[in-house]
């Protein structure tokens, strides 16, 4: 994989390489951050939105051969995640229509749309199909987005909705059960990972969906002594525990456990996207 420019995680992002596209799909109109060429992949960002370390993440997605599409849900893009402002962010999605941030057994409205964009991402890019991850708060979507028939290669990293019911999945059980069948059809796998002490994703919900999906829930789980310690404020004070394997949590260097969740969901990438299957540079 080639090596990015590395940009300061501690210092706002301008995503100014980056094409800002707005996007509207399903009559509504979203912000969609572009960059790269080959098969397309959908880079959901966690709370409180698209970080610099979420921005890196898209970087390395983009490194490794691929069109990153990064739309714009909640937050403001590019900025360092403070605390006080996170939270607010925060606030606000919990109580968004859009998200249904505590709904046990429904699917998160925005799913549609981004189900949408896959299909657009696909006619743009070409390819087998599209990959998709999701994390912390979007983590469940790329899941729902297997709805769409051009979604290929899903990763869940942390899924934290619904928030207050660790077991649930948010999602509705007829698209769940819609995604298993699919997935046996085609012989496709959804990669998970989580630490082992996320106070937000915890284990019983990775149980729920290994229940659900069987075999083809393929789960991860690090040990939360893997977790980076130096952490904005957002992931220091409100998160509060080892959280975001490939973003904030993530230590950057050869051997550890994150760096290599990251490769795997790389080369999960490519191997679904790309029928050499080998990581571009």
């Amino acid at each position: 994989m080639a090596q990015q420019h590395q940009r300061p995680l501690t210092e706002d992002d301008p995503l100014d390489d980056f094409t800002a596209r707005q996007i509207t799909l399903d009559g509504i109109e979203k912000k969609v951050y572009v960059m790269g060429r080959g098969p397309a992949v959908i880079v959901m960002t966690e709370m409180p939105g698209i970080s610099p370390h979420v921005a890196r993440f898209a970087r390395w997605v983009r490194d490794a051969g691929f069109t990153v599409y990064m739309p714009s849900l909640f937050g403001r893009d590019g900025a360092v995640p403070g605390a006080e402002e996170g939270i607010a962010v925060f606030k606000r999605a919990c109580v968004s229509a859009e998200f249904r941030a505590f709904a046990a057994n429904e699917s998160s409205p925005v799913t549609q749309w981004l189900r949408a964009l896959a299909r657009l991402a696909h006619a743009e890019c070409g390819g087998p199909g599209v990959g998709a991850i999701g994390m912390c708060f979007t983590g469940n979507f790329a899941l729902s987005m297997m709805l769409e028939p051009a979604m290929l290669a899903p990763v869940m990293c942390q899924p934290s909705l619904p928030m207050d019911k660790p077991e649930a999945m948010n999602m509705a059980p007829e698209e769940l059960a819609a995604v298993r069948e699919r997935l046996e059809r085609e012989d496709l796998n959804v990669m998970a990972y989580r630490f082992e002490g996320d106070r937000h994703c915890r284990a019983q919900r990775f149980a729920a969906f290994q229940q659900a999906l069987g075999h083809r829930f393929v789960a991860r789980v690090l040990p939360d002594s893997a977790a980076n310690t130096q952490t904005p404020p957002f992931f220091a004070q409100v998160v509060a525990s080892p959280h975001s394997v490939v973003t904030a949590h993530l230590i950057d260097e050869a051997g550890q456990p994150t760096v290599a969740a990251r490769d795997e969901i790389l080369a999960f990438f490519a191997r679904r996207l790309r029928p050499s299957g080998a990581v571009g540079g």
